[in-house]
């Protein structure tokens, strides 16, 4: 499997929205979702730049469709993301990189908040489709809900922690990599904890934070 791309632009397909990479002496074509498309700033480019592009890599092959279809983001998180939206039923690939014209975060935030209205503003996701997102997704969504201005949290490691460890990991996360201040975190994670002591898992606590914080 492709996990990660650096290659410089071969070619643009604005239309599709696709770019080929050229990696080595190897040209890949990769999928773009509009807010990367945007994020880069690929529209501005031509083949004759040679820019420099780092993709992470989200690769689709099945029986059915046997040829792979690469999905560029410009970090992990991002990929990550991706990977939980097309948790949702008959959401694949294709249409869930179409969908993303808004910010992980904004629709991350709609998600926890039941907000339709934004996620019907998504390419090609109608009332219906917001209504599935959400019944599949709610509760998921608060470390991505808690982005700030940086993009790529830190990953937190999935194995049973200490309660020290747990409330550390989660601090780390939310000022070096979400934007809080140490104060700030600290106070969030406590007042959750104390709030809830049963939560034993990164993505309980994210959760709670979000939830306190959106009250």
């Amino acid at each position: 499997m492709i996990g990660f791309l650096e290659g410089i632009l071969l070619r643009r397909d604005d239309e599709q929205e696709q770019i080929t990479l050229l990696v080595g002496r190897i040209g890949y074509e990769v999928r773009l979702p509009n807010i990367v498309w945007r994020e880069l700033g690929v529209s501005r480019m031509s083949a004759d730049d040679e820019n420099v592009f780092r993709l992470y890599i989200y690769q689709h092959q099945t029986e059915r469709s046997p040829k792979p279809l690469l999905i560029g983001f410009t970090n992990a998180i991002q990929r990550e993301f991706f990977e939980r939206f097309i948790s949702v039923p008959n959401i694949g690939p294709t249409a869930a990189a179409k969908a993303l014209t808004l910010p992980v975060r904004t629709i991350a935030r709609s998600i926890e908040e039941r907000d339709i209205g934004t996620l019907t503003k998504l390419s090609g996701i109608g009332r219906s489709k917001a209504e599935a997102i959400i019944a599949a997704l709610n509760g998921k969504m608060a470390k991505f809900a808690l982005m700030q201005d940086a993009e790529e949290p830190a990953s937190v490691t999935p194995e049973t922690l200490t309660p020290d460890e747990l409330r550390t990991q989660v601090i780390e996360v939310l000022c070096s990599q979400l934007g809080y201040r140490k104060s700030e975190a600290v106070l969030m994670v406590d007042e959750s904890l104390r709030e809830n002591p049963a939560i034993d898992t990164p993505e309980e606590l994210f959760d709670e934070v979000y939830r306190r914080k959106h009250r």
